[in-house]
């Protein structure tokens, strides 16, 4: 499969390794939605390019038929998938399979539960369906799926695990995107509210969590690791640069996608 630059972003930071190979990201590039600018929206991200299902070949018939919606992002929950961080990076759609195989059947999710998945090259992939550019709600963070996005890192990363760069940046990216439709700082902190008893919170307890947290600080669990757990504060000052926050002037941006289309449903 040919090489790819999956989850970097024109102007992104030199030192940025490059993604390895994988399957040719989509990147919308429809003239009427890259005309948004800064004053509208003064820290939007611009969208990294994505891996969309189709191409990693998901089976559309193994998911429920119709995705849910919230009324935007406001937070993002990092998790790992707990799989072997040995992999060639063009084999990732087959892991992506098997993860949603195991997730629609073994689970029941209805379909895979994270927002977005990146692998140790950088390159992101479309997880669960709806349109990645809307606020879909997913199955990452039981509690706190509602309004938030869930990322995970393909492989485990416990205490010892290197957490590769090209990763970390791509985590940032999507994140630094979706955060930013909703105006959020990465570095903020965010009010959310469980909506299940078997969270850290019982149903109806409002928290405040970062705006890029780890799994388990909305649920009892080890994920994403102690090593991915320890990299968040620079993927969230990652995240905010890429947002453009603290520069003196004003960065005029280009969008690739529009802000999410609400239907009101849930």
């Amino acid at each position: 499969m040919a090489g790819v630059v999956g989850g970097t972003m024109p102007g992104s930071p030199a030192s940025v390794l490059p993604a390895g190979t994988g399957p040719a990201p989509t990147v919308d590039s429809t003239p009427s939605l890259v005309a948004l600018s800064a004053m509208a929206f003064p820290h939007a991200a611009l969208r990294p390019a994505i891996v969309s299902r189709a191409q990693w070949r998901a089976d559309e018939t193994k998911r429920d038929p119709r995705a849910h919606y919230a009324n935007g992002v406001t937070a993002i929950f990092i998790h790992h998938t707990d799989t072997t961080n040995a992999y060639d990076c063009a084999d990732v759609p087959h892991i992506l399979r098997n993860l949603y195989t195991g997730q629609t059947r073994d689970r029941d999710w209805g379909d895979i539960g994270y927002n977005f998945l990146v692998d140790r090259c950088g390159n992101i992939y479309e997880g669960r369906a709806g349109g990645v550019d809307r606020p879909v709600v997913g199955s990452h963070t039981l509690g706190f799926n509602q309004g938030t996005a869930g990322i995970a890192a393909i492989g485990t990363f416990e205490r010892g695990a290197k957490v590769p760069a090209p990763m970390e940046h791509a985590i940032a990216a999507i994140a630094a995107w979706k955060l930013g439709l909703r105006d959020v700082d990465p570095r903020s902190k965010v009010r959310l509210t469980s909506t299940n008893d078997k969270s850290r919170y019982l149903k109806g307890t409002s928290a405040t969590f970062n705006a890029i947290s780890a799994h388990r600080d909305g649920f009892a669990t080890d994920c994403p690791g102690e090593a991915l757990l320890a990299r968040l504060p620079a993927i969230r000052d990652l995240a905010a640069r890429l947002q453009h926050r603290g520069l003196r002037e004003p960065v005029r941006v280009q969008l690739s996608q529009a802000l999410p289309s609400l239907d009101g449903s849930s």
